[in-house]
């Protein structure tokens, strides 16, 4: 078969990128022509159908940085209460390694944290939380969480990628090749954060890894401008910018036959393409200046400590709106607080870290489920709530907590899930998970979360080196028991 007749018959074969790369194994003569040459072939943001019917249409990742206690927020204990101040019982730290940056130290609460119970699932949340406590029965508790390393930087790229180490693709990048976009004038892939700084670890945790580079999270900045350099020039017509383009395209054609490998070539020249789209779609999408006073109020944007959040989230709601498909948000600091731990790292004084940054996420977010309900965009729409580890029954100097791999609690919200529902449980103290068989470690959410948009996470698959790739490595499972 010629080289043409194997374009011929792939591009009229309507297999799209994901089946060229699968097919590219097995044809004979094919073998050449893998992924990374079928997305010359074709568009690899076309949109692409899903394995199954989906539940929902698009993620929204809200990443806690830094690892907030949920012994703090979700998880009352009772024993822990009454066993405060004493060195915890051995038989709670059987079979796990406790190498934690501080050792063991006595049993910790706070004698400021008050809990309640709240809706008819009873979920319990402590005085941190008062907003988001009211959406209690739209909640999908996952607590028997757990996660391998107790490392931020370590931790937070096996919670995006699912490795300790840097070269995988992000669960966004692993859906946006799949699936492809839903709106070609925005980028499928949008990461926002709020704050000063750019998250621990930047942009390694929103690459495409080995996929090609057009996958990888598009980041935009926090504040009234967004997106870099979007305007075009003053004194530069559209006419004129699309012949420069066009000139640009050619030349970049002509390099990219002789590098027919080099991704980030082609994901330079969608990437123009769509910059050039964008400069009439994102800057409606990312405008919230004319959202209504309710609408900001409802997001704390009224707010100097909810701001930001509230900011970036309310811009997540617009880009849900506008079809693009994955929004991993990942928590800053409010401006103005005056601290040496700027996110959720609360190894000292836990109560006032936690109280900011509680008040900087809590009515942010609990607006966030309402408005989605309210324009009838939750049941399509999964938003997780996640951080890379939690935090250890134990104190540590006197008034924090350390970091726990073990046993923590994440929650999601949407479509396709048991809403107001608890799964797995921590044991008596909250450091390790009860029940193992209950475990849901990295790869069973992002399994759960393929499963939900669409997608076989064992039949998503990208040919690399060789070897057949899928975004949950060699692990992973759906957690049925959550699913409506």
């Amino acid at each position: 078969m010629s080289n043409d007749s194997r374009r011929d018959f792939l591009l009229k074969s309507g297999l799209g990128l994901g089946g060229a790369a699968a097919m590219s194994g097995v044809i004979p003569g094919l073998g050449a022509f893998s992924a990374a040459h079928a997305a010359e072939l074709l568009d690899p943001l076309a949109p692409k159908s899903p394995h199954f019917p989906a539940k929902i249409k698009s993620v929204i990742w809200l990443h806690q940085n830094g690892a907030p206690s949920t012994l703090d927020l979700y998880d009352y204990k009772p024993d822990l209460v009454k066993l405060a101040g004493q060195s915890i019982p051995a038989s709670f730290l059987k079979g796990i390694k406790t190498s934690t940056q501080g050792g063991v130290g006595k049993l910790f609460v706070s004698n400021k944290r008050t809990w309640k119970q709240y809706g008819e699932s009873g979920a319990w949340f402590s005085d941190l939380l008062p907003n988001l406590a009211q959406h209690a029965d739209k909640l999908t508790f996952i607590k028997s969480s757990t996660t391998v390393g107790a490392t931020h930087d370590i931790s937070i790229l096996k919670l995006n990628t699912g490795d300790l180490n840097p070269g995988r693709p992000s669960l966004g990048a692993w859906i946006t090749y799949a699936l492809g976009t839903a709106n070609a004038d925005l980028p499928p892939y949008v990461v926002l954060y709020n704050g000063d700084r750019e998250p621990s670890a930047g942009s390694v945790n929103w690459s495409a890894g080995f996929l090609p580079a057009v996958y990888q999270g598009t980041a935009f900045r926090p504040g009234p401008s967004p997106i870099l350099y979007l305007d075009r020039p003053d004194g530069r017509n559209a006419q004129q910018q699309r012949k420069s383009l066009d000139l640009l395209k050619r030349l970049n054609v002509l390099g990219a036959e002789h590098y027919p490998s080099d991704t980030e070539l082609r994901a330079r020249l969608q990437s123009y393409e769509l910059a050039d789209r964008m400069q009439t779609a994102a800057p409606k999408a990312v405008d919230i200046s004319k959202e209504s006073a309710a609408t900001k109020e409802l997001y704390g944007i009224n707010d100097k400590t909810s701001q930001s959040y509230g900011e970036v989230l309310l811009r997540a709601r617009r880009l849900v709106e506008n079809g693009v498909r994955f929004i991993q948000v990942v928590s800053g600091f409010p401006e103005g607080v005056e601290t040496d731990r700027q996110s959720w790292d609360a190894h000292s004084e836990l109560d006032q870290n936690h109280g900011v940054m509680a008040r900087m996420v809590d009515k942010p977010i609990a607006g966030l489920l309402a408005d989605l309900k309210d324009r009838g965009l939750l049941d399509s729409t999964l938003v997780v709530w996640t951080s890379e580890f939690g935090r250890t029954s134990w104190g540590e100097s006197g008034s924090g907590r350390d970091h726990n791999p073990w046993g923590y609690t994440q929650w999601m919200a949407g479509g396709g899930l048991k809403a107001g529902f608890t799964y797995g449980a921590t044991d008596e103290v909250g450091l390790q998970v009860a029940d193992k068989e209950k475990s849901v470690d990295t790869y069973d959410l992002h399994a759960t979360v393929l499963q939900l948009v669409g997608l076989d996470h064992l039949k998503t698959t990208f040919l690399n080196s060789g070897r057949s790739e899928r975004p949950t490595v060699v692990y992973g499972k759906v957690i049925k028991d959550i699913l409506a």
